[in-house]
């Protein structure tokens, strides 16, 4: 900057952080231009590791519970009809959750809305337990399915901090890895944790998957304070550093969710996730129950 820009009193220039451990492009913000999968330095390579594994921790959250609807069908002396409506519920919740998260990232970043997002859906897997009866099931279902809005903040993370000639590597990975915590989960949760809980319980199932939950819930809200403390929104900053040093103007969430509702490409692109994300709900939600009910798997 110039001295004539000083005397002038013109904005200088303002970053968090005065070298990055990735190579970045000044023209593009700071963004870097590669990824480094065993680096964990901030501010790049932070970010999207809390990127995936945030993702990851969420969806395993989300279908926590799919596993163990078998024991909670037969213990709360539910129907198909009744579990699958559950299952209806709880994809609904992350569909009100998209609806807003997108804004909220336009306006404070990846990190605050990831952090809120699992600390507030770990409250209710955590309390997994205290179901009654259908009605109780699909309510908690609804707020759990939350944690299914992650897949915003993961993707625009990654987008934030990597230059556009590799970014769609870094959406793929964050994304893929990401998505891996519904699968995983079925595993964890049905063929480890649950088996180990009903030992614990002296076989009784109940107890078993009434406390169960608690589990990743207490790793979810850990995840999301971590998060919260220890990344950054961007390459420069956070949002609120960043816009306090004049580096960043403040943004309209809702300017931002109508320029991007009325956007077709955003429909075409709806459209395309719809299709195939669709199949994966389902099968994350009734794979299990339809292994144990079909072949006592």
């Amino acid at each position: 900057m110039s001295q004539a820009e000083v005397d002038t009193g013109a904005p200088q220039e303002w970053k968090k952080y005065t070298e990055y451990f990735v190579e970045v492009d000044p023209d593009q913000d700071d963004k870097a231009k590669e990824i480094k999968l065993c680096s964990f330095a901030r501010p790049h390579m932070r970010a999207f590791h809390c990127s995936w594994w945030g993702f990851f921790i969420a969806f395993f959250i989300w279908f926590a519970i799919a596993p163990l609807l078998s024991e909670i069908k037969v213990d709360l002396g539910l129907t198909k009809q009744e579990i699958w409506t559950s299952s209806i519920v709880g994809v609904a919740g992350t569909i009100f959750m998209r609806f807003i998260l997108g804004p909220a990232c336009d306006k404070f970043g990846a990190r605050i809305p990831m952090a809120a997002v699992l600390c507030f859906a770990s409250i209710p897997t955590a309390l997994t337990g205290t179901v009654k009866g259908a009605t109780g099931l699909a309510v908690l279902r609804l707020f759990i399915g939350s944690a299914g809005g992650t897949f915003v903040m993961c993707q625009f993370w990654a987008s934030r901090m990597f230059v556009k000639e590799v970014v769609g590597t870094a959406n793929a990975l964050c994304g893929g890895w990401g998505n891996l915590g519904g699968g995983v989960t079925q595993l964890v949760m049905g063929s480890a944790l649950f088996p180990l809980f009903k030992s614990f319980f002296d076989g009784d199932a109940s107890k078993a998957w009434r406390y169960v939950s608690i589990v990743p819930a207490v790793v979810a809200f850990g995840t999301g304070v971590w998060i919260y403390m220890f990344s950054d929104d961007a390459p420069k900053g956070n949002y609120n550093e960043l816009k306090k040093h004049g580096q960043m103007s403040e943004v309209s969430a809702g300017a931002s969710f109508r320029q991007g509702a009325f956007n077709i490409n955003t429909w075409f692109m709806f459209i395309q996730y719809a299709c195939c994300f669709g199949v994966e709900l389902t099968m994350n939600n009734a794979a299990a129950l339809y292994f144990k009910d079909k072949f006592e798997l």
